[in-house]
């Protein structure tokens, strides 16, 4: 008796006169089969200019997003009085300041995916770095801390929609074998982002006024982003819905340049079958129906359940709190220099960020995330024994004006860089494939619940870090942050399937039953199969063309 894969393997590898059945294609979407076309197809996929071009210029939301994110650090630092005539920032007023990103973060994420199915990707990325721009200005002219509050806003609206949207966009321009590499790329971005912000935040931090041009040097890259997306094409997906097949031919004749006329027919003969359930879908249904779908329907309903818990793991592990207040937590336990401090951190996040960008694709996601969480967790552990006994004698609290042990404070700083190493190895990366567990119909309303759960923990998060060391200390807080990130493995061993290897149509079949860790395993060995047998085949046929008759 053989099994369904074998079965499947053993069939016959479509010639290259065989007619292409839109209907075949999607009855085994439908029936959780991989089908032969698109992974024949896949097998001459190479990566162009065209592409890596493409994602570049995607990618400058992610520097947006870092460098947003993080100058804050910095700024609050270096502002001193000039918003409170006189007074020093308060606590609370520092965590109006950073929430207000991170709120505005929340809005745009919840309605970036939606309005985007709508309006198109390319859309939504130009009106953020539009929000961007105002943001920035709003931010270097302010003269009091509730205009600033209003200009963080602005500036996380800007957030929220580029952190949905440009992985979303990368993902469905990426050929398969590289769509976790070039998703990974628009974080390293975020991590540059961080990095610049940084530096600049040091270059500054001397500087009468220097924070105005920390917080308003963002407007470059925004305008330049604008500029370009003018020459970036649409989505495939999104010109598919619109019915303008001819682009996507051009589309897909750039991105797979190495691929024959009838290659490409079947590339689009494959897109176009898995795509048209969903316009099927999208035409009969409201939104408010789609909604329910997404809820109602066991498979939307665990992709978002991986979605949005993979997103809250992300910032429940109190990652960001080190992106917003490394500088200020640094000058605290006696470094001299926070700012510089700050960025030795910011560049472990970016140089590990490398490391997801070289081996996403060939170990996995799931791997990756396995083996990266057990380090956040030693490292916030060993975060809050250094903090346990660097503050004995100040009754476990952080006290202004004390000088510290130097060499507690040398561990407070190690243990940061062992946690970022580890965040930026693993779930600083794998959440933000979140669009390939959705199908089209609902990928830009899961992907925006997804994206609007990342920034609601961030929320959540960023505003009690100060009130939380201050109540429990800042050995509780670290030790809080550890045992978060132990639920957030936990979470991973049991729910959070592979799909590496996987075009976006396939990913939608491993959820028919359960969270799909077996059914992605199948799925995969199965393509593998299909995969080989093709490549035999072709090469018994170039065998053959060499022999003399």
């Amino acid at each position: 008796m053989q099994s369904p894969m074998q079965e499947k393997a053993e069939k016959q590898i479509p010639s290259s006169d065989e007619n292409i059945d839109l209907g075949d294609i999607l009855a085994d979407f439908r029936g959780g089969e991989i089908n032969e076309f698109a992974v024949i197809i896949e097998g001459e996929e190479k990566t162009t200019w065209f592409v890596w071009i493409l994602v570049a210029c995607a990618s400058i939301s992610g520097l947006l997003f870092g460098y947003d994110t993080g100058v804050i650090s910095g700024a609050l630092v270096t502002i001193g009085e000039d918003l409170t005539h006189g007074k020093e920032l308060t606590d609370g007023q520092k965590e109006f300041i950073t929430s207000a990103t991170t709120l505005g973060a929340l809005l745009g994420g919840l309605v970036a995916g939606v309005i985007s199915d709508w309006s198109g990707r390319k859309l939504v990325l130009a009106i953020a770095d539009i929000i961007f721009i105002a943001g920035a200005i709003v931010q270097s002219v302010c003269h009091d801390v509730w205009t600033m509050i209003g200009g963080r806003f602005l500036i996380g609206v800007g957030v929220g929609l580029a952190s949905c949207i440009a992985p979303l966009y990368i993902q469905e321009l990426s050929p398969t074998r590289l769509r976790g590499r070039l998703v990974v790329l628009n974080v390293v971005m975020i991590t540059l982002g961080q990095v610049i912000a940084y530096g600049i935040d040091a270059g500054f931090a001397n500087v009468n006024g220097g924070w105005r041009w920390m917080v308003g040097l963002s407007c470059i890259p925004a305008g330049i982003q604008f500029i370009l997306l003018y020459f970036l094409p649409e989505s495939p997906r999104i010109l598919l819905r619109r019915g303008n097949i001819d682009s996507v031919r051009r589309i897909m004749s750039r991105i797979y340049a190495a691929a024959t006329p009838r290659e490409l027919e079947m590339k689009v003969k494959v897109l176009e079958a898995a795509v048209q359930q969903s316009i099927e879908i999208s035409n009969t249904t409201t939104f408010l129906q789609r909604v329910k779908l997404l809820l109602s329907k066991g498979v939307n309903r665990r992709a978002l359940i991986i979605g949005c818990g993979m997103q809250a793991f992300q910032q429940l592990c109190g990652f960001n709190t080190l992106m917003y207040y490394s500088a200020t937590l640094f000058q605290e336990i006696g470094f001299n220099q926070p700012t510089a401090v700050s960025l030795i951190v910011s560049g472990t996040n970016f140089i590990f960020t490398l490391v997801a960008l070289k081996w996403i694709d060939q170990i996995g996601r799931r791997k990756i995330m396995l083996w990266s969480a057990p380090g956040m967790i030693f490292g916030l552990t060993l975060a809050s024994i250094a903090f346990h006994y660097m503050t004995t004698k100040t009754g476990g609290y952080l006290v202004e004006n004390t000088v510290y042990p130097a060499s507690w404070a040398d561990i407070v700083l190690l243990s940061m860089i062992i946690f970022v190493a580890s965040y930026a190895t693993g779930i600083g990366n794998v959440p933000w494939q979140q669009g390939e567990f959705f199908s089209l119909e609902v990928r830009g309303l899961g992907t925006s619940i997804s994206t609007a759960m990342n920034w609601a923990a961030n929320l959540l998060i960023n505003s009690t870090y100060l009130s939380l060391m201050a109540k429990i200390t800042p050995a509780g807080a670290f030790g809080f942050y550890a045992g978060l990130c132990l639920l957030g493995w936990v979470f991973v061993i049991f729910c959070y399937p592979e799909t590496a290897g996987l075009s976006l149509e396939e990913v939608m079949m491993i959820f028919r039953s359960g969270f799909g860790i077996q059914e992605s395993r199948r799925l995969r060995a199965e393509k593998q199969q299909i995969k080989a047998r093709a490549k035999g085949m072709g090469d018994i046929e170039q065998r053959e063309k060499k022999e003399p008759i």
